[in-house]
């Protein structure tokens, strides 16, 4: 699975990996933070989350344009992450207002729209050598797999910081305060909220029983936590830095856009020829691959909106039974590394590895049932920590996703990228249908208002777990094999204009997260959200299999 891959595709997935751990830890408590820091309902922050998305991946479109023509993806990346830096230590200033809040937000797009796409082009150029041809799909599903492995981390270390700083004051999260702290500062409070406030308070152990100054001191203490945790993305951002720059010789080779490589004529000669015909072509399928992508990150990137939310208001705040492994990162990182074990035993070519491997494995194993056995019989959870639970998922199925395509491919059954974009679309629509299920008979968020927002019926956390399995199925179909088919498709000089082109559709796409947030409040039964994703999905689908050969006909 590791094999015959170039040594510059893991310098460059881990430096991805740190920069991606800091941007998840500051995505996992974003719209809480709004809430609890500004008192925004439900819609305006999952609106303000979405306008951020969206600026996150359509500003790629603009550095892959400065790399193509000036800088070249190295030191734009570099400059990424400098500028990425900057914007979330401002993120760290606690009583920010509002306005230098949208600025921080802004310089991290910026940054992050210098460094994503280029940082994937030069993934892309690593396979442009002849020796790695038919590597690229499974070297995009590593590196996607790296991703997240820094993306698994982070919801846990944005609680573990959150908490810390609550705890310092002498208070504990509670989903339903914030709501009705800003209600009763407001006053739009009902008798009921405000019942349901005085018992809250009595639970926390600040020794204040006065309403306005707990809230004040509330809002005040949950909203500097989120911003230490905010902080988290600065350390990350270091070592992305210093894993770009010490490993840089495994990748330099890769860093070149049309223009460097002109003027090399060793590499030249390597690069197609294209017809004006041929890149037409090439631009047009890969557009209308974009337009798939868009329904697909809309629906997928509700994971830090309204399925939060649904996590927060709607989902038991406690694991009971086996769910509870699966609520501490390093359990899910101990299952990853045992899945990677089992697999090395089969792939390994030596006796000695496969023993290693299978001594591996049966630690991890002594190890999760050791944890699982010491483990409380019902543990808390926070809404944010479900987040963990897609990126863990991306780690532990990857190498089964690469098994089964290598195995469909030696039989000659594998099939084209588009095709399996297609196929990820359906998924996702199944994944939402586990959602619209669970929330049939719950109330809508438009009547919970009146107490603080949460649902006195709440379902297990299996059914959002289940959500995020199906999805990430999806997503392995999806996101790494059209990263894979953007380098393979397009036009040399328009490389890395079309990965941003990609990271457009994707911002369109996460701009479009807000519509569910709208909904989300509208009045209009809960399960009715979720069905609204899954319509879209199946439309997405239908479509891409309709211009199917107009798109692998493009891949020739």
């Amino acid at each position: 699975m590791f094999k015959n891959h170039p040594k510059g595709l893991y310098a460059l997935a881990l430096a991805n990996t740190g920069e991606r751990f800091g941007y998840y830890t500051m995505l996992a408590i974003f719209v809480l933070f709004l809430q609890a820091k500004f008192g925004l309902d439900s819609a305006s922050a999952t609106r303000l989350n979405g306008i951020f998305l969206a600026a996150v991946y359509f500003l790629p479109l603009l550095g892959g344009f400065i790399a193509d023509n000036w800088l070249g993806y190295g030191k734009t990346v570099t400059a990424g992450i400098i500028v990425m830096f900057v914007g979330y230590l401002l993120m760290t200033i606690p009583g920010m207002g509002m306005i230098p809040l949208i600025v921080a937000l802004f310089i991290i797009a910026l940054g992050t729209g210098l460094f994503k796409g280029n940082l994937q082009v030069m993934v892309g150029n690593l396979y442009d050598d002849p020796k790695y041809k038919g590597r690229r799909d499974p070297g995009f599903s590593l590196f996607y797999m790296a991703i997240n492995i820094g993306a698994m981390f982070a919801p846990a270390a944005a609680t573990a910081v959150t908490n810390f700083f609550l705890k310092k004051a002498g208070l504990f999260y509670d989903a339903k305060i914030p709501a009705l702290a800003h209600q009763f500062l407001n006053g739009t409070i009902e008798p009921e909220g405000t019942a349901e406030l005085t018992t809250l308070v009595s639970a926390q152990s600040a020794g204040i029983s006065d309403l306005t100054q707990f809230s004040h001191l509330y809002i005040d203490k949950l909203s500097e936590a989120y911003n230490y945790a905010f902080g988290v993305a600065c350390i990350s951002l270091i070592v992305s830095m210093l894993i770009f720059l010490a490993f840089r010789k495994t990748f330099k080779h890769a860093d070149y856009n049309s223009k460097q490589l002109a003027a090399q004529t060793n590499k030249a000669s390597t690069e197609p020829e294209l017809t004006k015909k041929q890149i037409t072509e090439r631009v047009v399928a890969l557009i209308l691959v974009f337009i798939v992508v868009i329904f697909f990150w809309m629906a997928f990137h509700q994971n830090s909106g309204t399925m939060t939310l649904f996590a927060r208001d709607y989902t038991q705040n406690f694991a009971e039974g086996w769910t509870r492994i699966g609520f501490s990162v390093l359990n899910l990182a101990l299952i990853a590394v045992g899945v990677y074990a089992l697999f090395n035993i089969f792939q390994s070519a030596t006796a000695k590895a496969k023993s290693i491997s299978v001594a591996v494995l049966a630690a991890v194993l002594a190890i999760l049932v050791w944890n699982y056995s010491g483990m409380n019989q019902r543990i808390d959870i926070l809404p944010q920590i479900f987040q963990q639970f897609n990126p863990f998922f991306v780690v532990a199925l990857t190498p089964f996703s690469i098994a089964i395509f290598a195995w469909l491919a030696k039989t000659g059954k594998e099939p084209s990228t588009p095709r399996k974009i297609g196929v990820g679309m359906l998924v996702a629509a199944v994944g939402f249908v586990i959602l619209a299920v669970a929330s049939y008979q719950l109330a809508s968020p438009s009547e919970l208002k009146s107490v603080g927002g949460v649902s006195p019926t709440l379902v297990s956390p299996n059914w959002l777990i289940s959500t995020y399995l199906v999805l990430t199925f999806a997503e392995l179909l999806l996101s790494p094999m059209g990263i894979s088919f953007v380098t393979k498709v397009a036009p040399p000089k328009l490389k890395g204009l079309m990965m941003g082109g990609w990271f457009a559709a994707t911002a369109i796409g996460n701009y479009l997260t807000s519509i569910p947030g709208e909904l989300w409040e509208s009045g209009i039964p809960l399960w009715t959200v979720w069905t609204v994703l899954i319509v879209l999905c199946l439309l997405s689908a239908i479509f891409i299999f309709s211009i199917m050969k107009r798109l692998e006909n493009a891949t020739k």
